[in-house]
């Protein structure tokens, strides 16, 4: 006989997504149970994406920013790790990050149930174990947050040991002479440049005509430079006609005729829901041609006790928007109306250097026709920027011309990703809190790089007046 136990809320799913869906049900009151089909909680999220790769990003980095420094260049010092050694560093990160959102689970008394989950029913989810056996979770509401994977074409081995994707390069062991990189999206540019930063040969490859085409121009522009400054060669508007592997190497045969050749292939073009298996359409829920479910502003699907959040539902695919999601969708199912999403989600992309921006570009603006201003601070101006060696890189600010408000703002530089939130906050104050006036009136410290806000903010009035 399987075992039944009920639960006010079920959570499918132990990612950014999941974990705030959870955490935010228990807080109000319900029951939950959080259902995870690998070993440890955390998500890709945690284990293959962004915490490893964030992790390795810093650690050549770190090997990058000594080789580069007169003083180790003076003493003839130079650091030379293997791609496994400095992976080695995002273990140690990954342990701890699992402890600690175990811990959460612990403290909100949340149980964890190991093993997949397949709906049976509307209400109805069965689970199975490791070990073949079977266990039957009932709940009032389910939140899905399985989360994607990269999309994998049939007709592309990915079992060869010399072709990759995202989930699978952390497995690689050895530094390779030479990568070709297949797609040029967030996930291709970072692991472009991180490669390129260990001075392997590059190759990026883009089906499109420009770099992460959501990003504003001139942002596009710098890292597009940058790249190929530091030895990245850029194809655009390629696709690929086969791929070709042996015990030598693979050659990345393009439909304009190109031929790439490299030590192994990063398939980076894509990713797919992940929600096969789920029984999804015994609740008749169907997810779209890319694995995706659709929901609604409450992140509801055509079942309105089943929600899906994370990159299950697409776009902006962001572990910090996953997990506000998942707050936001447990919270409307508690009833509580208090909790809002947050509509402004800055973007984190960690190239290096890193870019980060929120609002609007200066493309969306003038298709709106807003009347707006430019205020840029160039780091190579910046004390810190200099002292630290980072003068590559800039912060733009787009404002109103008659209200000053701030429309966007976009970085491209070192501590992008941080720079971003000063600028996020002021932005989100109601009128007239939201200006460029709040950077001329306020004293930042001397020396740092938040203080490109005061200069851009000047840059942009002395436009206006």
């Amino acid at each position: 006989m399987v075992e039944t136990q009920h639960f006010d809320f079920v959570v499918i799913g132990t990612g950014p997504g999941g974990e705030g869906a959870a955490m935010s049900a228990s807080k109000g009151g319900k029951s939950v149970a959080a259902v995870e089909r690998f070993a440890q909680v955390g998500g890709g999220c945690t284990h293959w994406a962004t915490i490893p790769s964030k992790a390795l990003r810093q650690a050549i980095y770190h090997m990058s920013l000594c080789n580069q420094s007169p003083i180790y260049k003076r003493m003839d010092v130079q650091a030379k790790f293997s791609f496994p050694e400095l992976l080695a560093t995002a273990n140690a990160v990954i342990d701890k990050q699992v402890q600690l959102r175990e811990s959460f689970y612990d403290r909100n008394e949340v149980a964890l149930v190991p093993g997949n989950a397949r709906f049976i029913d509307a209400h109805t989810i069965e689970v199975d174990y490791a070990d073949h056996a079977k266990r039957q979770l009932t709940a009032d509401g389910f939140v899905i947050a399985t989360g994607s994977r990269p999309f994998r074409p049939k007709d592309v081995d990915f079992t060869h040991p010399r072709i990759f994707d995202s989930d699978t390069l952390l497995s690689l062991d050895r530094t390779p002479g030479s990568i070709a990189v297949y797609g040029a999206g967030v996930v291709g540019c970072e692991y472009a440049s991180m490669w390129r930063n260990m001075q392997v040969r590059v190759t990026l490859v883009n089906t499109r005509d420009k770099l992460l085409a959501f990003l504003d121009d001139e942002i596009i522009d710098a890292l597009s430079y940058h790249l190929s400054e530091n030895g990245v060669r850029i194809l655009h508007n390629e696709e690929y006609e086969r791929v070709e592997a042996t015990d030598g190497g693979v050659v990345l045969h393009l439909r304009s005729g190109k031929k790439i050749k490299s030590d192994i292939l990063l398939w980076a073009n894509g990713r797919t829901g992940t929600t096969e298996d789920l029984g999804l359409d015994t609740v008749g829920i169907v997810p779209n041609h890319r694995g995706q479910i659709e929901v609604n502003e409450h992140y509801q699907t055509t079942q309105p006790h089943i929600y899906a959040v994370g990159d299950v539902v697409g776009y902006p695919s962001l572990a910090s928007a996953s997990y506000d999601q998942g707050r936001f969708a447990a919270s409307h199912f508690c009833g509580d109306p208090n909790h809002r999403l947050v509509q402004d989600i800055p973007t984190g992309i960690y190239t290096s250097p890193e870019i980060s921006s929120i609002g609007k570009t200066e493309r969306q603006l003038t298709e709106e026709k807003i009347p707006y201003e430019v205020g840029k601070a160039m780091f190579r101006s910046l004390a810190r920027a200099q002292i630290a060696g980072q003068a590559v890189g800039m912060l733009k600010l787009l404002f109103h011309r008659e209200s000053l408000a701030l429309l966007g703002i976009h970085c491209f530089g070192h501590s992008a990703a941080e720079i971003i939130h000063i600028g996020q906050a002021i932005m989100s104050q109601p009128a007239p809190h939201n200006t460029l006036r709040y950077f001329t009136n306020t004293t930042f410290n001397y020396p740092t790089m938040a203080e490109a806000y005061r200069v851009a903010a000047l840059n942009g009035l002395n436009r206006v007046f």
